[in-house]
C-alpha cells in the first residue's frame, strides 16, 4: 500500500521537540520558538518527516505548558505568534511538516474559561468544567485518584462544589458532555490549522469525557496492576480506571474532529493513557477512516523491556481489536525515563532496537536526544522542576531526567543556552553531542540517519503490510510487504547467538552498512547478540 498526498502521517518519522529544553536563542535558560527554527535543519538531515512541538501555549507552567491558559497565543517565555509563522516558513523550506500538542481534556485555573465557570452556578460557563456536590458528609463525589496523586476532586469555596482535575489541582478537566465545550475546542483546531500547521498530537485524548453518572472505579487485582501509567507507588494503580475516562461519547467528538482536520489535509496522533486497554483504544480511535488517523498506545513505553514474545502478543491483540488500526510507535517522550536507562540497553542492544522500531508496521515518534542515545541524566532533589516527581521523590524522581537540554556541542553548557538552564545539562551527555557524533561514521547519530534513510528507500516499511510475526526465542521475525517490494527482518533482541531460516525465495541482504546487520549465508542466518538481518526478496 503506497501512501497519498493526503495520507502523509502513514508510516511517517515524527521528531518530537520538548521546546524549554531544546534551544535557548534569547539567553535566559528556556528554550523558545526561535531556538527551535535555528536547530530545524539537524531534524532534516536526520530524515524525519515531521516535527511534534510540545505546548508552547500561554501558561502558567504549573505542568510547564500542559496547563494552557490562553490556547491561541504563544507564551512570552517561547516568543510570539511572529516567531512561530517562521518557524513554520523555515520547517516548509527543509521539508518538514509541523504538528502541535492540544491539551484539550483540561485547562490551567487560570484560563478565563474556568475563571468565569467557578464564580456561580448559573454563569454562562458554569457548566464548562465537571463540577459535582459532596457527598452528605462533605467528602468528594466518588472514589476517582489523580495520576499526579490524590483524589481527582479538589474544593471551590465559592460554588461549594468539587471539580474533576484528573491531573494537577490547577488543571481542572473541562466539560465535554457540554456542546458549547466542543465547539469552542474545535474553534482552537481551527485557529491553528489556518495558520498552518499540518496536524496534532492530541494529549490525553482518551480523558475528554467522564462517565456522566460518577460511577465509581471498581478495584484493579493487585496482579493486575500495571505501572506503565502512573508510577507503582501511586495509588492510580488500584483502580480499574472504567468511568473517570475512555467514555464512549469520545467516538463522535473524534469525529467531529476528524471533520476539522480532512479540508486541510492535516493529521492526527493520539496519546491513550491506558494501562489494561491501551491497544483496543488505539484501535476505536483509530479505524473506520472517521476519526483520528493515528494513536500511540503504552506497550513500548512500559518499564519492562520490550521482548520477542511481548511484540508478538502486542500485533496480535491489535490484529484482534482492529486490523486496519493505525498506530505510531514510540520509545521514549517527555513523561518516561528515556528508553535506553529504562531498558538498561548496551550500545549495540539499543542500535537493534532502533531498527525495530523502524521497521515495524505504523508510524514513529522519536523524542529529542534520542538519536544521540542520551540516557536518563540523574538529578539531585534540589533540581527538580517536576510536581510529579516532587511530590513521589525518591521512590519516583518524576520526568525531568528526561526532559533536560539537548546538547548541541560538547563544551560545558552543551551549547544549548549562554545563561544557566532551567535544568542542568548532564555532564555524561557531552561527550554525546551532536558536534561530537556528527562526522563519525559509527555514532548513534549516523545509525539512526542510516536507518532513516533505509526505511524511506523501501515502502514496505514506511506503508507495507506487516505478516509473518514469530518470535523463536529471542529472535523477532516478520515480513513487510507492499506489491513488489518484500522485506525479511529478523533481530536478535538477547544477549546469545542465535540462528534462523529464511524464508524460502532469494534473499539479497539489506542495510549491512548499519554495523549490527548480519551477512546473510545461503538460506540460514546466524546473529550475534543484539544482531539483526534484514534481506530484500529477490523477484
Amino acid at each position: 500500500m503506497t501512501t497519498t498526498a493526503g495520507e502523509w502521517w502513514r508510516g511517517a518519522v515524527i521528531y518530537q521537540i520538548y521546546p524549554r529544553s531544546y534551544q535557548d536563542s534569547n539567553g535566559d535558560g528556556v528554550g523558545d520558538l526561535k531556538g527551535i527554527t535555528a536547530r530545524l535543519a539537524h531534524i532534516a538531515k536526520l530524515g524525519a518527516d515531521a516535527v511534534w512541538i510540545s505546548p508552547f501555549f500561554t501558561s502558567p507552567m504549573k505542568d510547564f505548558g500542559y496547563d494552557v491558559s490562553d490556547y491561541c497565543d504563544v507564551d512570552p517565555m517561547f516568543g510570539t505568534l511572529a516567531d512561530f509563522d517562521a518557524l513554520m516558513d523555515q520547517a516548509g523550506r527543509l521539508g518538514l511538516r509541523v504538528m502541535i500538542d492540544l491539551v484539550l481534556s483540561h485547562t490551567s485555573d487560570k484560563h478565563p474559561w474556568f475563571v468565569e465557570s467557578r464564580q456561580s452556578r448559573t454563569n454562562p460557563r458554569a457548566n464548562w468544567y465537571v463540577w459535582a456536590d459532596p457527598k452528605p458528609d462533605g467528602t468528594p463525589p466518588n472514589n476517582w485518584l489523580s495520576v499526579f496523586g490524590g483524589s481527582s476532586w479538589a474544593w471551590d469555596s465559592r460554588r461549594e462544589q468539587y471539580y474533576l482535575h484528573n491531573f494537577l489541582t490547577s488543571q481542572p478537566d473541562l466539560n465535554l458532555h457540554e456542546p458549547a465545550v466542543q465547539d469552542a475546542l474545535l474553534d482552537v483546531a481551527r485557529f491553528w490549522l489556518k495558520r498552518g500547521v499540518h496536524g496534532f498530537r492530541l494529549d490525553t485524548i482518551n480523558f475528554y469525557f467522564a462517565d456522566t453518572y460518577l460511577r465509581d472505579n471498581p478495584a484493579l487485582p493487585k496482579e493486575l496492576r500495571n505501572d506503565s501509567i502512573a508510577p507503582s507507588v501511586n495509588p492510580y494503580n488500584h483502580q480499574l480506571h472504567l468511568f473517570d475516562k475512555n467514555q464512549p461519547e469520545n467516538l463522535d467528538f473524534l469525529r467531529r474532529f476528524r471533520a476539522e482536520l480532512e479540508p486541510y489535509g492535516a493529521a492526527a496522533v493520539g496519546e491513550v493513557g491506558d494501562a489494561q486497554r491501551g491497544l483496543e483504544i488505539m484501535a476505536e480511535y483509530t479505524s473506520g477512516g472517521d476519526k483520528v488517523q493515528m494513536c500511540y498506545p503504552f506497550e513500548l513505553l512500559q518499564p519492562r523491556r520490550l521482548t520477542a514474545a511481548a511484540a508478538v502478543e502486542t500485533f496480535a491483540r491489535m490484529d484482534r481489536a482492529a486490523p486496519d488500526a493505525w498506530p505510531c510507535w514510540a520509545y521514549s517522550n517527555h513523561d518516561v525515563v528515556r528508553h535506553v536507562t529504562r531498558w538498561g540497553l548496551t550500545d549495540a542492544a539499543a542500535r537493534a532496537y532502533t531498527l525495530l522500531l523502524l521497521c515495524l508496521r505504523g508510524s514513529v515518534c522519536l523524542y529529542e536526544g534520542e538519536e544521540l542515545g542520551l540516557p536518563e541524566a540523574a538529578l539531585a532533589f534540589e533540581d527538580l522542576q517536576d510536581p510529579y516527581g516532587i511530590e513521589f521523590w525518591p521512590e519516583f524522581k518524576g520526568r525531568d531526567g528526561c526532559r533536560t537540554p539537548m546538547v548541541w556541542e560538547s563544551a560545558p553548557g552543551g551549547g544549548f543556552s549562554t545563561a544557566k538552564p532551567w535544568l542542568p545539562v548532564p555532564a555524561e551527555h557531552l561527550p554525546l553531542s551532536v558536534a561530537a557524533q556528527d562526522n563519525a561514521p559509527g555514532s548513534m547519530l549516523n545509525h539512526y540517519r542510516g536507518a532513516l534513510r533505509l526505511r524511506r528507500a523501501h515502502p514496505a516499511l514506511v506503508t507495507g503490510s506487516l505478516e509473518a510475526m514469530a518470535a523463536t526465542g529471542e529472535v523477532l521475525s516478520f515480513l513487510r510487504r507492499d506489491g513488489a517490494d518484500v522485506l525479511f527482518c529478523a533481530f536478535n533482541l538477547g544477549a546469545e547467538p542465535a540462528r534462523i531460516a529464511l524464508p524460502a525465495g532469494a534473499w539479497a541482504p539489506l542495510g549491512t552498512d548499519l554495523g549490527t546487520v548480519a551477512e546473510i549465508s545461503g538460506n540460514t542466518v546466524a546473529l550475534g547478540p543484539w544482531q539483526v538481518c534484514l534481506a530484500r526478496q529477490r523477484t
